[in-house]
């Protein structure tokens, strides 16, 4: 028989561990060191045949002199080939006006210093499109990796201010940490007109890019 005397009860210890979810970021920057530049030939021409052939000489043109300025082939690739029919509103009517052609590459650049050089050499080939440049690194293993080191430290320093501030003691070991992906670089938009007017190397300022990385961790107290 099991008996208990008045008064008595079982005594359990509170197991449950509160949590403290926080967001870090990491940041590091880095010299570019290379580029890739889209830039291309629209033609147009109330004959297809006649635009098409007329684009497809500039594409040539463009791709000879980039290679004689040091690009290899792998390093030209087509990314857009586009062609419309053109059309004029006359009195209410449409008009057919002819053919436009569209014929967009990405310029790969290995030596940053020279690609200004690269663009007007384009230009003076034929291309009358330039849409943009994207710096970037060509390895960002290294930085990814110091950045993210960065964001965990950064977690740990946000939940540590965050006990303190409550009074409660930190287990410094998260109970989970989740990486966040994060976006880079992004296109420096030029105006064609800026290249063609150009009487000197047009300038290219590469600056600096910044990698990121961010995360969610979750400790105990």
């Amino acid at each position: 028989m099991y008996y208990q005397q008045p008064g008595y009860r079982h005594l359990h210890a509170d197991r449950r561990k509160h949590k403290i979810r926080v967001f870090g970021e990491g940041k590091v920057t880095a010299e570019p060191d290379q580029a890739k530049v889209t830039l291309g030939a629209v033609t147009e021409d109330i004959s297809l045949e006649a635009a098409q052939r007329e684009n497809a000489e500039i594409i040539s043109a463009i791709k000879s002199a980039l290679n004689t300025a040091g690009i290899p082939d792998n390093g030209i690739q087509t990314i857009n080939y586009s062609i419309f029919p053109q059309y004029d509103y006359v009195d209410g009517k449409q008009e057919f006006r002819g053919y436009r052609v569209e014929h967009m590459l990405q310029i790969t650049v290995k030596d940053i210093d020279s690609v200004g050089m690269i663009v007007d050499t384009a230009v003076k080939n034929g291309a009358n499109q330039v849409s943009g440049i994207q710096f970037s690194v060509e390895d960002t293993g290294a930085y990814q990796q110091h950045a993210l080191s960065l964001a965990v430290a950064d977690a740990y320093e946000k939940a540590e201010t965050i006990a303190k501030t409550l009074g409660v003691t930190l287990n410094p070991t998260p109970l989970k940490v989740s990486e966040t992906a994060v976006g880079e670089g992004g296109p420096i938009p030029y105006q064609t007109t800026a290249f063609v007017k150009a009487a000197a190397t047009t300038p290219i300022q590469p600056g600096t890019l910044e990698i990121q990385s961010q995360v969610t961790a979750e400790f105990e107290y």
